[in-house]
């Protein structure tokens, strides 16, 4: 197992562990191999280099200031009745934990700059605190709400540094849930214009890609075509492959596609999840980037407004 090495000065008189602290997740390495030791997390959090980052539910604390940065701990500042895990370490070799406490309870710490999710900080953050922040908050949920055994009911252990539970009733192995969804920007034969449905549960207002999960035994391509006939009534072609996204929400993994609508004008909503369906100009969608469109969009830490930005800048 790796150790933290002795503390050393940098060009500006920090040391290492200070270094760390506030470096917090420039590169973090998620160190596998080191899980299967039983007694890490034990270890980690009596080490003075280790940083917590506390996750609430779905919300995990954020530094006071700007830019925007993830607010980390030491392992003693936590209160008890935490949930572990081992998210890895950073390029300094400090270990970077999560200490997950149920959103019902009270806020467990003070937060200097609040409380966010990948949602609202995902965008503000750097791209390597975004991405720890979405595994703090995904392991952190299974964390807390998988305590027992789905299969009878027993109490399940923590193991390899919380990702994994064994149920000590049946002996059955349980690890954190990543439920594949895929998310889809259609385009019409010319690629001029992007269809974007509007979600019955968003007030009709806002507009995304279309996207839904894999069902059982079914590919991601026979999932696409299933969705968006389904959702929108259109038949398509041309499947690209463009980019994947953790989502914790509940807990995904969005894969973004590309595909052309053979026949425009059959798009139409199913009325019942999608209440509307709209093909816009690459203009509209870009006042509607800019916030002066009549429709709204995902938020910038969405692969829906990344899929959506990429179509309509490829020919600016």
């Amino acid at each position: 197992m790796r150790r933290s090495e002795p503390a050393e000065r940098d060009e500006t008189g920090r040391s290492d562990s200070a270094v760390a602290a506030a470096d917090l997740v420039a590169a973090i390495d998620r160190a596998p191999a080191e899980r299967d030791d039983p007694r890490l997390l034990e270890h980690l959090r009596s080490e003075a280099p280790t940083r917590v980052l506390v996750v609430h539910g779905a919300v995990a604390a954020r530094a006071e200031g700007e830019p925007a940065r993830l607010h980390a701990l030491a392992p003693a500042q936590v209160p008890e009745g935490a949930e572990w895990g081992f998210l890895g370490r950073t390029s300094l070799g400090a270990a970077v934990l999560v200490a997950a406490f149920d959103a019902d309870a009270p806020a467990p710490v003070a937060a200097p700059g609040g409380w966010g999710g990948p949602r609202d900080l995902g965008a503000l953050l750097s791209p390597e605190e975004a991405d720890t922040l979405v595994a703090a908050v995904s392991l952190g949920r299974w964390l807390t709400g998988h305590r027992f055994c789905p299969t009878c009911g027993g109490p399940a252990a923590l193991r390899q540094a919380g990702w994994s539970r064994r149920c000590t009733v049946c002996g059955r192995e349980h690890f954190p849930r990543n439920d594949p969804a895929v998310i889809v920007a259609i385009t019409d034969p010319q690629r001029r214009r992007l269809l974007l449905g509007a979600n019955a549960n968003w007030g009709g207002r806002m507009h995304s890609a279309f996207a839904g999960f894999v069902e059982a035994g079914e590919s991601l391509e026979t999932a696409i075509h299933r969705e968006l006939f389904e959702e929108a009534g259109v038949r398509l072609t041309d499947l690209r492959y463009v980019s994947s996204q953790p989502w914790p929400y509940p807990h995904s993994l969005m894969l973004g596609f590309e595909a052309t609508a053979i026949d425009p004008a059959e798009a139409r909503p199913d009325g019942t999840e999608i209440v509307d369906v709209r093909w816009l100009t690459r203009e509209e969608v870009g006042a509607a980037l800019a916030g002066d469109g009549e429709v709204g969009l995902p938020g910038p830490a969405s692969i829906a407004h990344g899929l959506i930005r990429g179509w309509y800048e490829e020919e600016r």
